[in-house]
């Protein structure tokens, strides 16, 4: 998931409101998720681009792109690139790599663009962040709108019901020599992970949630919203969707 500065003691009733747009923007974020494995990510959009077959010079978009990592690998791969998030502090960072082929912008995914894309890449479960649930059919039409007339978007969520059966209720992850004390639970047709810490004497807490949609939600969002689902795998290489067993739910749609 994506990253803000919120000492404990402040509203923590208000806290989930814009979750994502506050602890996406701290540092902290980056600090606990640094270990990545982007090289994992990398060959994820080696095989999405082959598999989408999309000529030299495509124009993608990188939905939620965070500080642009994918976007700068998109781009190294001969695509003309638009990376977009909410996050400014990310934007911010991501525009250090800003040239000629890849370009990034602070942009609210239920917005849809007036420029037309190729390919929409949505990436490691950043979908389904919002307070309110229509939020999520407002986005899914707005990236159905900000397509091409042949183009194609990819949505890579979790499988909620491989995430549930193998969830991890507590542990301490311990990064930079920050302890991140993680919870996690299933409340409301929502998955939360609350994490709480201490630097610099400072308290912290952020609570990350996400609505735990399936893919027999995807699938009747995408139908409301007019959109045909046209293939799902279940993880990096592509291999088909399992139910149970599928570390991830990629959809591809147009």
């Amino acid at each position: 998931m994506s990253e803000a500065h919120h000492p404990s003691e402040n509203n923590p009733n208000n806290e989930t409101e814009t979750w994502f747009s506050s602890w996406f923007d701290t540092p902290y974020y980056h600090i606990l998720y640094k270990d990545r494995n982007y090289r994992e990510a990398q060959i994820f959009m080696d095989n999405l681009t082959h598999y989408l077959n999309l000529p030299e010079k495509a124009k993608v978009l990188d939905l939620a792109c965070g500080k642009g990592r994918h976007s700068i690998y998109l781009s190294q791969l001969g695509f003309n690139v638009l990376g977009a998030d909410l996050s400014e502090n990310s934007i911010a960072e991501a525009n250090k790599n800003d040239n000629e082929n890849l370009h990034f912008k602070v942009h609210d995914m239920r917005q849809p663009f007036d420029e037309k894309f190729d390919a929409i890449f949505n990436l490691f479960t950043s979908f389904g962040y919002f307070e309110n649930d229509e939020d999520n059919l407002t986005t899914l039409i707005a990236i159905k709108d900000s397509l091409s007339e042949y183009g194609f978007a990819v949505i890579d969520f979790m499988n909620v019901h491989q995430v549930l059966n193998t969830l991890v209720p507590e542990e301490i992850k311990t990064v930079e020599g920050i302890d991140f004390h993680i919870k996690r639970y299933l409340l409301d047709g929502h998955i939360f992970k609350e994490i709480d810490f201490e630097d610099n004497g400072n308290k912290y807490h952020f609570t990350e949630k996400v609505k735990a949609l399936t893919l027999k939600d995807f699938e009747e969002l995408m139908e409301e919203a007019g959109i045909f689902l046209l293939d799902t795998f279940g993880d990096y290489k592509l291999k088909k969707f399992h139910k149970t067993e599928s570390e991830r739910l990629i959809m591809i749609f147009k």
